[in-house]
């Protein structure tokens, strides 16, 4: 699938769908497409494996979140199930529960019914820092992690704790009479597995530390604080499981000129008294390079000016956001004797008189506006 759907789209669920009406439409599709039910299907296995992708992230309350606010952008671009980083044994790990008693003993039975099971690695979270350049256009980095793998030379036998079952079960006398009840080995982790043979460098679980570098391609628009999931370049699973995500927090860089407030850019500039009086053209900063905008003659200070299309790209690609100059004139602290007489001056026309400004239309409303 090269354009992933909606995840409420494929559930047919709302945008305010609960816990319960999520996991109740999961359930329903991922009974309709499972393979025991669609036998050699390609297409009905794809649409499973959607399904629990969609589930996968809308009933993780902070996964939810993100996707709401940045969409498939937000999971990374290759997060989830149907991007190849899980197969159905990771689906039915995970999600086992959702289907009940729904198929006996046969495929999904055998997972839901406390067989042992695939373990997941653990996440790994890291910062990366960039510039609002980097965040304009998107960007590739390769990044240095120091994570779990598993060691070559690592062979396997049953559990000896739970024989291969990956379940303990125990059976306590009540006052009802014998209840029994089962949980994960705390061994193998539910596994059904243990280390026959190891090399040295290896834990009790058969991974080892190594330093690897990861190529990770960012969106252009993220914004401070957005996590993207990179599927399965975590820690590698305990004997020989799935490898948890990478979690990628994004840090911005704060710019020199130019500050953020989402996908707009705003600049400070400043004009001298004359430029504001007779107009001038002026050079500014932007993301890109530098732009010349014009300033009218009798710019007042706080004026604002637009520069459509130069600020940030949304990160789900909608729109892009402009550019706001703000005009700020600045005023003389020290003056030299000539240029006191040369204002003095103009104190005296017309023009610069207090009265001239009051009798300026809508000038107070002008003034009103600025600061409040």
């Amino acid at each position: 699938m090269s354009q992933k759907r909606d995840y409420y789209e494929v559930l047919g669920v709302s945008k305010n769908a609960d816990e319960a009406e999520i996991k109740k439409a999961y359930r329903k599709m991922a009974i309709k497409f499972h393979p025991d039910k669609n036998p050699d299907d390609a297409s009905a296995e794809d649409k499973f494996k959607e399904a629990a992708e969609a589930y996968e992230v809308l009933s993780n309350a902070e996964k939810r979140a993100q996707y709401d606010r940045f969409g498939h952008a937000g999971m990374g671009g290759q997060g989830g199930f149907g991007g190849g980083g899980m197969n159905m044994d990771d689906i039915f790990s995970q999600f086992g529960d959702i289907f009940g008693g729904a198929f006996g003993g046969s495929f999904g039975g055998s997972r839901s019914g406390g067989g042992s099971r695939t373990v997941r690695g653990t996440n790994l979270r890291v910062k990366m820092k960039l510039t609002l350049e980097e965040i304009a256009n998107g960007v590739k980095k390769k990044i240095k992690v120091n994570k779990l793998v598993n060691a070559e030379g690592v062979t396997y036998k049953n559990c000896p704790t739970c024989n291969g079952t990956g379940r303990i079960t125990r059976v306590a006398q009540t006052f009802l009479g014998a209840m029994q009840t089962q949980s994960a080995c705390h061994v193998c982790q539910g596994a059904g597995k243990s280390i026959d043979k190891k090399p040295a460098d290896a834990d009790a679980q058969g991974l080892k530390r190594q330093e690897e570098v990861i190529e990770i391609e960012i969106p252009a628009g993220v914004e401070e604080g957005m996590q993207l999931s990179v599927q399965g370049r975590g820690n590698a699973g305990p004997f020989n499981g799935v490898a948890g995500d990478l979690i990628v927090v994004i840090e911005e860089v704060e710019h020199e000129e130019l500050r953020r407030e989402g996908e707009n850019v705003h600049y400070d500039a400043y004009i001298n008294f004359v430029d504001a009086v007779l107009g001038e053209s002026i050079e500014v900063p932007t993301i890109g390079g530098k732009a010349k905008i014009k300033v009218e003659p009798g710019t007042q200070s706080g004026k604002v000016l637009r520069l459509r299309g130069k600020g940030l790209p949304s990160v789900q690609g909608y729109a892009t956001g402009d550019q706001f100059v703000h005009i700020h004139i600045y005023t003389p602290v020290n003056v030299s004797k000539e240029e006191k007489e040369i204002l003095e001056k103009l104190k005296q026309s017309e023009n610069f008189s207090p009265s001239a400004a009051q009798k300026e239309k809508g000038f107070f409303k002008r003034m009103r506006d600025m600061f409040h």
